[in-house]
Order: structure tokens, then sequence, then C-alpha cells
């Protein structure tokens, strides 16, 4: 039996902020909107929450729909409801975080997106709606929590050398890094497993590798470890 509210409903949103790693800079995953309002225009993928599915379900089913990426790390990061940040109607939007390795996924744009691409954080163009206040929150979010959780290898292949792993907390913290200290301090951690293996293709010496031992973490901090750079 259908209930009838007696008072107005705001319509429920989510979106994406993606967020992925190459040699040079933080990336984030934008879309090029096909539909009014804000035609053309860059914005974070997302849509309306359908009345069948969670918010986690509508966050992935439009991050995939939009852009092709489906199967990556994802958190809830902030709401945002203030009034007249969406011309059509009184909307509210959750917003979540992802981490991708940029290797593993191929973009493609579908449903409502002209297009779909990587900005370089610090080179992102004018969005649509407010979303250039949600990837600022996203990004001190980010900023503020890969130096107390380990979600910074999800931004790694599953090898990787010390230098990639400094190299990716250089760019979040947007601030160099010791060698000598950070190489003591992740090490020290004992939550790294060193490969028999090098990295190959490459001009320099090539480096060792390392993998991130997840189930050792996690025995780890059920005892109190504390992960900290």
């Amino acid at each position: 039996m259908k209930y009838c509210y007696e008072y107005p409903r705001p319509a429920l949103t989510v979106d994406c902020v993606v967020f992925g790693l190459d040699e040079e800079d933080l990336k984030v995953l934008l879309i090029q909107r096909n539909l009014p309002p804000f035609e053309g225009k860059w914005a974070l993928p997302g849509g309306f929450v359908r009345l069948d599915e969670t918010l986690e379900e509508a966050a992935r089913r439009e991050l995939q729909e939009e852009t092709g990426i489906e199967n990556v790390f994802q958190e809830q990061l902030y709401t945002v409801g203030e009034l007249g940040r969406d011309p059509r109607e009184r909307v509210v939007t959750v917003a979540y975080l992802s981490l991708v390795k940029l290797s593993d996924h191929q973009v493609t744009a579908a449903t409502d997106a002209r297009n779909a691409a990587w900005f370089a954080i610090d080179d992102v163009p004018p969005l649509a709606f407010d979303h250039a206040k949600i990837l600022r929150l996203a990004h001190e979010r980010l900023q503020g929590k890969v130096r107390y959780q380990p979600i910074g290898f999800e931004l790694l292949p599953a090898k990787f050398t010390l230098r990639q792993l400094q190299h990716l907390y250089e760019v979040i913290l947007d601030r160099p890094l010791d060698k000598r200290n950070f190489r003591k301090k992740i090490l020290s951690m004992e939550i790294l497993v060193e490969l028999d293996e090098v990295e190959t293709d490459v001009a320099h010496r090539a480096a060792q590798l390392y993998k991130f031992d997840r189930k050792k973490y996690d025995r780890l901090t059920k005892r109190g470890f504390n992960f900290e750079i």
C-alpha cells in the first residue's frame, strides 16, 4: 500500500570522485555532460538514485554506466545539500571517493556522458553544479587518510618499487619526502613483501619490486598496529 507524504521530498543523487595516479600527477576522472543543465560542461560521474537500490549500488552503477569503470575501492565521502545547488529541483547528493589503478581500467563514456577523461588534480576545468567543492573535499580526505591508512596502495600496481611508493605520497601530500627516512619507516612497518623480482624495461638501474601484505596488515591492526606516514 502506497503512502502519501504530507511534505515534498528532495531528490537524491550520488556523485563519484575517482582518483588515479600516473608517473607525474594525481588525476581525477571527469565526464562531459551530454544533457542539460550544464550541457557540455565537465562534471563528476553520478546521477539519481533509483528506488530499488542502495546508495552504494547507485554509485557503482552510475560510475560503470558513465565511464565503464567497475570493481573499485569505494567509500562514502560526504553529503551535500545546500539550497540551489541544482537548477532543476531540490537535490541532495551523497559523494563517494574511489581509488583506481589507471592501468587496470579503460575509460569509456556512455549513457548521458558525452566524454570521459582523466585530468591532473591541478589542471581541472570549471565543473558543473558544486562539483568543484566536492572534489576539494575528496582531495582533502585523501590527503588526510593516506597518512594513517594504507589506502594509497589502491593506486599502485600489485608489484611496485619503493620509488613509486614514495612518489605516491609526495604527489598526494604535495610535498617532498626524505628518501632515506621514508624507506626506513615504511620498511620498519613490515607490511611489504620483498619480491624476487626487479622492474623491467627501464632506462635506469632496475629497482627491487615489493607488494603490500594486506593479510599481515590486518593481523597487525588487530594487535594495535599504528600505520602513519
